[in-house]
């Protein structure tokens, strides 16, 4: 009986280990950390954060992003201009080795643009991420609150 009993107990913890570490992804020199989103209605526009590692020795950059649930997924920055702040488009967003970059409210960010279907709290969203150097990979964007922050880490 405790054989069993410690059997599954180091199961559970074994699943909960790689439950937390499947949300953060490679992509060749490139470590992404926590893809999240908050919780959105469809037809509207939702927002994609993350972290973007670069461990190699080369620069490379996000050149684009697309998603099943959006018509279209874009690369933003907030800027201040005067007193408003405005967000823009960018064409790419560049990771300098041994760097890190988030993606975060109130800077930069991926929007998706179009929502065909909403993004609901405690829901896993694919993610295709295309690097210049690191190419393609696909994660899930966490779908939390309509209000977080993304302090949160899974």
């Amino acid at each position: 009986m405790f054989s069993r009993r410690l059997l599954l107990g180091t199961l559970a913890g074994l699943g909960l280990a790689t439950a937390a570490a499947a949300h953060g992804y490679t992509a060749g020199d490139i470590a992404i950390g926590h893809p999240w989103s908050r919780a959105a209605p469809a037809g509207i526009t939702g927002a994609g954060f993350m972290t973007l590692r670069n461990t190699g020795s080369a620069p490379d950059r996000l050149v684009s992003a697309r998603a099943e649930i959006a018509r279209t997924v874009e690369m933003h920055t907030n800027v201040q201009e005067g007193a408003v702040m405005r967000m823009r488009p960018v064409e790419s967003i560049e990771i300098a080795p041994g760097q890190e970059v988030k993606l975060a409210p109130g800077g930069l960010h991926l929007m998706l643009v179009g929502l065909k279907q909403p993004l609901t709290k405690g829901a896993r969203v694919p993610l295709t991420l295309v690097f210049q150097r690191a190419g393609e990979i696909t994660v899930e964007l966490s779908v939390e609150a309509a209000g977080a922050a993304g302090e949160h880490h899974h």
